[in-house]
């Protein structure tokens, strides 16, 4: 019964915690996007060299939130002849720098490693865009052009000259849309947490992927791909299993395999991209989330 009751309340302000994080991380993140015309994006993005790359992973550090804006995005930028690399590096670092997920981090797990996980995925982003360009992967691409498309980011209008009480209420009208759409998703996460935290043994998870496990890392980074439904559903299974002794590289690489490798956004990007390149793709994001897992161990 007190492990019922000690689960119970792990769900129910983690639940709470979560919450407040996405309506709070994504309203600010609405507000910033009000002030970045798209167009000007672009012309920045073109013919920029490495500095490119540089502004393309910033800009992926912001928005979207999720692969059916990424995808058109990435084939407008295509279209609009932003270089392949810069365009490569926007497309890795969208789903790895989340916002909600760099917010939910920095809260769950410390801000230490909050900014740490920041540092090295914006670091591969960059530099796996720029090796994608010159091994010449840009001859992968499909000849598409996207339509937009209308899903949960909802559709993209000129908010800049809007009085600012009126941006402040449209950006938590928008982060609140934003929300109701995954909200069974960050229940199932956080269930599943509250399961691991009151019921996994802890010496199981410190057998498999425990610090002493050098294997453990690439391990997670793999099993992360089924698991992840969204940042907010991997998020808190990280947490819990690091309180059950999962080391800290090992729910880094999780996280990074999870977000950057998910089924559906991988079977998007086939529609636009030929087989090699998707291929090429899960690689980069494999090495990012192996790395990133090992460095954490040995930094934190």
């Amino acid at each position: 019964m007190n492990t019922l009751v000690q689960t119970l309340q792990y769900f129910v302000f983690i639940t709470i915690e979560l919450i407040a994080l996405f309506l709070l991380i994504s309203a600010v993140v609405e507000i910033i996007l009000m002030y970045i015309p798209e167009e000007k994006i672009r012309r920045k993005l073109s013919g920029a060299g490495i500095w490119g790359n540089v502004i393309a992973t910033g800009f992926g550090a912001l928005t979207p939130f999720c692969a059916c804006s990424t995808i058109p995005m990435t084939v407008g930028f295509l279209n609009a002849g932003v270089p392949f690399g810069t365009t490569m590096s926007f497309l890795i670092a969208s789903p790895l720098l989340n916002p909600i997920i760099i917010g939910m981090l920095g809260a769950m797990v410390g801000m230490k490693a909050m900014v740490i996980y920041f540092v090295l995925a914006f670091i591969c982003s960059v530099i796996f865009g720029f090796i994608l360009e010159k091994i010449g992967a840009q001859k992968y691409v499909k000849n598409v052009r996207l339509k937009p498309s209308s899903c949960c980011c909802g559709a993209q209008i000129d908010k800049r000259n809007l009085p600012f009480g009126q941006k402040i209420k449209m950006a938590f009208s928008g982060a609140w849309n934003s929300l109701r759409p995954i909200m069974v998703y960050l229940l199932i996460g956080v269930a599943l947490g509250a399961g691991i935290y009151g019921y996994m043994p802890q010496d199981f998870v410190m057998k498999v992927a425990g610090p002493d496990n050098p294997f453990a890392v690439p391990a997670a980074a793999v099993l992360g791909i089924p698991l992840y439904i969204r940042a907010e559903t991997a998020i808190p299974i990280g947490v819990a299993l690091m309180g059950k002794g999962m080391s800290l590289g090992a729910v880094i690489a999780l996280v990074i395999g999870g977000a950057g490798m998910a089924i559906p956004e991988m079977s998007m990007l086939a529609s636009i991209f030929k087989k090699k390149l998707v291929a090429m793709i899960v690689v980069v994001i494999f090495l990012t989330a192996v790395v990133s897992g090992y460095l954490f161990n040995v930094l934190l």
